[in-house]
């Protein structure tokens, strides 16, 4: 990924649209080694997740270019990469599998990032996961500590625990949550490994969170089917 993450670096320092139209063919070279990275990750989390089987490249990443129309921030490049695996594509409302890389500075999420669980739920789905942590709680904790590494995000959470819900309950901090996913930073000398020993130790960590991606998806299935 060290091509990737030059090619960001530098664009970090120059997003205007003079220095990536002068700089277009790197910018190809880029994303093409990030897309081939994320088939054969595609490829590996489908071997012990069946349920991301049979997407593609495009299904998971996103285009470079920003969304300015409501944004104080008129830059027009994202300085990050990143892809979504989760089942029937990233804008499913699935949880699933995220391989971030964004050079320090950037100020997206403030770094290479490996990530997995749900980002903004619907409210139905949100409910529905609060109920299985209720009804499941140690379900819930053993998925937690399988996942090796991670750590749940607590960035955004209610400051009461929601109505219907047991504030004596032992997971009555987790009702709280509005985001469920987990999150493991790591540093530059990671993300520039071998291709062969980074793709294996993604794979390897986010086997682990396996698991916390099921519950969840349970959560998801029943909420959609009581709809």
């Amino acid at each position: 990924m060290k091509t990737v993450i030059e090619f960001l670096k530098e664009l970090q320092r120059n997003n205007n649209r003079i220095w990536f139209e002068a700089n277009r063919t790197r910018y190809r070279e880029a994303a093409e080694r990030f897309a081939a990275f994320v088939e054969r990750l595609i490829i590996g989390i489908a071997g012990f997740d069946p349920s991301i089987r049979n997407l593609t490249v495009t299904d998971c990443t996103y285009r470079i270019y920003r969304d300015t129309r409501f944004s104080p921030d008129k830059s027009p490049y994202k300085t990050h990469m990143g892809a979504y695996i989760c089942p029937h594509g990233k804008r499913s409302g699935y949880a699933g599998y995220y391989f971030h890389i964004e050079p320090a500075g950037s100020g997206f999420v403030g770094g290479h990032l490996l990530s997995a669980g749900l980002y903004r739920p619907t409210p139905e789905i949100l409910h529905s996961v609060r109920e299985e942590i209720r009804d499941n709680g140690c379900d819930f904790i053993k998925a937690l500590e399988c996942a090796a590494g991670f750590s749940i995000c607590h960035d955004n959470t209610l400051k009461k625990i929601p109505s219907g819900f047991p504030a004596d309950s032992p997971y009555a901090e987790y009702f709280k949550l509005k985001d469920f996913f987990l999150e493991r930073y790591v540093n530059e000398r990671f993300m520039c490994m071998k291709e062969e020993r980074l793709l294996a130790r993604t794979l390897e960590l986010f086997r682990t969170a396996q698991p916390f991606n099921a519950l969840l998806n349970r959560s998801v299935d029943f909420a959609r089917n009581e709809q």
